[in-house]
């Protein structure tokens, strides 16, 4: 098997999984699959015998001396079993000329149930399926998101967003369709060909054809050669539509997400060109995928036809009744929809099994923060934290961003660290989160290493207000409640007042219902970081964590939240990161870092008196000379 074709296998094998569950409608589909295809061959069966009478009352046999000669010679036992029954039971004339009213009753009795019974079979079986297909990809699609949950911020840091999402719609989309549109079909057209199949088998016999019959069955694998060469191009090409329209998705997710940059730099025009090449590139992916696709059908119709025309022929030199050639016609029109349908069922397993190698490898992705075997479940902060020797860096081969970190963080104490952009102080505040492990030394609480506690019991004793304010697209209220479970409106609104918050939040007709918009866009960056301060403190831990908490706010309103903040966090820890030194004048540690390495540490008094890089930093910062 060519390495399309495993791949393809080992995809669908994988998705029987998640159908398993659902076994018993599938069942249900398949059964009512295999009654259409039974039905299918009674009525064909059945057409010769309504046939005959005409054909021997309009005189069509007589007419031909020859033919009648070979009908006769015949032997009896060759005659349909069906007449014989018909005759016995009244449903025929004993001359076979005509049905009897006897017959015409049983008919008009039994026909129409049968009719509508197989009518309901076929929704049934389309209805089974498709609700299959639906369920399974709901089931899919919720575990592709979990799983993307549970991924390190470094496996966020290296994907694009807006593949990842086009993978969770446009892909799961593509699965869909195959289970909710092809799984019925493909459960009831092989009983369908089967059924049609059968009855050319026995009509070759009855008629002595079995030349022709094996010369069909030599003839017809010819149809499955396009299929097998243009499903493995529609495949190559289908998986190549869906990284492009994954990176139409990026495209735009980042224009309409920097959107104000976009517009402040007059770059709509050529935002817009982009787009117009990205797009060009996915139109050309789908333009191939779609002549692979479309070449399948008018090859099996060719290969159909030729046959068509080859058994009319042989037909006529076998001498062929007309009622015989239009049952076998019946026949081949009968299959002919399934085996077409077969066609468009094998294009979509391609395409379908494109999505599901990308969907599969997001799934496959583990890069989760491991959890010991036995964690340990920590309710409270008691001691201290402990940096001892952290030492980390973003990839294995990549620069050190943290070295040899070593330092103590009391219960109630304020540690701030300062230092240049990219001096590693918010790594920092990850490692003690633990967003991130440390390549080597250990982080431990209460004399626990982060490592060995179960990391939601760790969560739950950190709040965290970061330097970038993510504000979700829900009421402020929700926003402000956010990660914390059972608060009240009046908690939500204690919080806000003490982040300074309720005065902007009450201004506004709507109030604490207010739609903040997509991430806030409707907040000022000032009232934003508000929002965020007044969720860390609803959350009230024993230990928080400002990254920059107060860059986006103005003088006045920074004082009276710095008052508010220094108030609620009370017999609390607090790992404070700030540029704007004023609001660490007054931290119980300042540790100066730079290039990953702790180059001073003291308080602000005492920075100052050593006269160095601190020192420096304030005077920049407050203009002094």
């Amino acid at each position: 098997m060519s390495n399309a074709g495993s791949s393809t296998y080992s995809a669908y094998r994988r998705l029987l999984a998640y159908i398993k569950p659902y076994r018993g409608y599938v069942a249900i589909g398949v059964v009512a699959g295999i009654f259409c295809g039974g039905a299918s061959f009674g009525l064909l069966t059945a057409v010769p015998q309504m046939i005959k009478p005409l054909e021997q009352k309009s005189g069509i046999v007589s007419s031909d001396s020859s033919m009648v000669q070979k009908q006769s010679k015949k032997p009896a036992k060759m005659e349909a079993w069906a007449t014989q029954l018909a005759v016995k039971w009244n449903l025929i004339s004993e001359d076979k000329s005509k049905v009897t009213k006897h017959g015409l009753l049983v008919i008009l009795l039994i026909a129409p149930p049968l009719i509508l019974l197989r009518s309901f079979a076929m929704y049934l079986n389309k209805y089974c399926i498709r609700w299959v297909g639906a369920r399974v990809v709901r089931d899919l699609r919720d575990e592709l998101f979990s799983r993307l949950q549970v991924q390190s911020l470094k496996f966020f840091g290296r994907s694009d967003v807006g593949q990842l999402i086009s993978k969770c719609t446009n892909d799961a989309t593509s699965v869909e369709q195959v289970l909710s549109l092809t799984v019925a079909d493909l459960t009831r057209a092989p009983f369908e060909i089967g059924a049609a199949l059968a009855f050319v088998v026995m009509f070759a016999i009855q008629s002595d054809m079995l030349v022709m019959l094996g010369l069909c069955l030599l003839i017809f694998p010819l149809c499955v050669v396009p299929i097998v060469l243009l499903g493995k191009k529609l495949k190559k090409y289908t998986h190549s539509a869906l990284g492009r329209i994954s990176e139409l998705v990026s495209r735009m997710h980042e224009n309409f997400t920097g959107i104000r940059v976009v517009k402040a730099f007059h770059m709509e025009q050529k935002e817009y060109e982009r787009f117009q090449v990205m797009n060009a590139s996915y139109f050309r992916s789908v333009i191939k995928a779609l002549r692979a696709e479309l070449l399948m059908s008018p090859a099996m119709e060719a290969v159909a036809g030729l046959l068509a025309l080859a058994f009319v022929v042989l037909c006529h030199f076998k001498g062929v009744t007309i009622g015989e050639i239009i049952a076998v016609g019946m026949a081949a029109i009968m299959a002919y929809r399934p085996v077409k349908g077969l066609v468009q069922i094998n294009a979509n397993i391609q395409r379908g099994a494109a999505a599901l190698d990308r969907i599969f490898a997001v799934i496959d992705t583990d890069t989760a923060i491991r959890e010991a075997q036995n964690p340990v479940r920590i309710s409270t902060f008691k001691d201290k934290i402990v940096f001892n020797d952290v030492n980390f860096a973003y990839s294995g081969s990549g620069p050190a961003v943290v070295s040899g970190i070593s330092f103590d963080i009391l219960r109630g104490a304020v540690v701030a660290l300062v230092g240049e952009t990219g001096s590693g102080k918010t790594t920092l505040a990850n490692l003690l989160a633990r967003f991130y492990d440390p390549l080597s030394g250990r982080i431990t609480i209460d004399g626990l290493d982060l490592r060995e506690v179960e990391i939601a019991s760790l969560r739950k004793l950190i709040g965290v207000v970061t330097q970038e304010t993510i504000i979700f697209n829900d009421t402020i209220a929700s926003n402000i409640a956010y990660g914390t479970e059972n608060v009240t409106r009046e908690q939500i609104i204690e919080a806000a007042k003490k982040a300074n918050a309720h005065e902007f939040i009450v201004a506004h007709k709507q109030g604490y219902e207010r739609i903040a918009g997509e991430k806030g866009f409707v907040l000022s960056g000032g009232e934003r970081q508000r929002i965020a301060i007044a969720r860390a403190i609803l959350r009230n831990p024993p230990i928080l964590i400002l990254d920059e908490a107060t860059s986006a706010l103005d003088t006045v309103t920074e004082r009276l939240v710095q008052e508010a903040i220094a108030h609620v966090m009370e017999d609390r820890t607090v790992f404070a990161i700030a540029h704007r030194l004023s609001t660490v004048k007054h931290a119980d540690l300042i540790l100066v870092i730079d290039h990953g390495r702790i180059i001073e540490r003291g308080s602000h008094d005492q920075l100052m008196a050593v006269g160095g890089v601190y020192k420096k930093l304030c005077d920049m910062q407050f203009g002094i000379t």
